[in-house]
């Protein structure tokens, strides 16, 4: 049944919007997986805060028309699946890799990311960013170690500090 209209327009509008409300967009090629497999990939990104959306490319283009995306639409050849990250930037490359590990079929095109454009080689590189609450556990981490070797320091027996006294002094003249 041929799209109508009302139907195409509303589907430049979700798409759009969905771009709108992303923080990253994954294009991969899809051809040779069988419903099944994409239904899984659907399970798993639905986990993972990705949204997937299979869209006719000439939609996808006008979707993406006048937004940062519009750099996808060289990439949007083939029968395409987009892949939105709605909260973790680097959540659809992870989702695709492992997913690739299983199932070779799916090609990654394109990946666009805090305002860039990576080809498709980079979703190795792209999915071993940290996830957001990584890299908060690193950036507290950093800023605590200063902290934490001052306490111990002040929590030696004082026969160790009285030591580190003598030796600062020391170092001063």
């Amino acid at each position: 049944m041929p799209l109508t209209l009302e139907r195409k327009k509303a589907i430049v509008t979700e798409v759009k919007g969905h771009g709108q409300a992303s923080v990253a967009l994954v294009t991969a090629e899809y051809r040779g997986l069988t419903v099944s497999q994409i239904t899984d990939l659907r399970v798993k990104a639905r986990a993972m805060g990705v949204k997937l959306r299979v869209v006719r490319n000439t939609l996808a283009r006008l979707a993406f028309q006048g937004t940062p995306y519009e750099a996808l639409s060289d990439s949007l050849v083939g029968p395409i699946i987009l892949a939105f990250a709605l909260e973790e930037p680097s959540a659809p490359a992870r989702l695709f890799q492992g997913f690739m590990k299983e199932n070779e079929q799916l090609k990654v095109k394109a990946l666009f990311l805090d305002g860039r454009l990576f080809e498709g080689s980079q979703l190795g590189v792209i999915a071993k960013l940290p996830t957001r609450q990584e890299a908060y556990g690193r950036l507290v981490t950093v800023l605590q170690a200063p902290i934490t070797k001052f306490v111990r320091t002040l929590a030696a027996p004082p026969t160790k500090l009285v030591r580190l006294l003598v030796a600062i002094r020391e170092q001063k003249r």
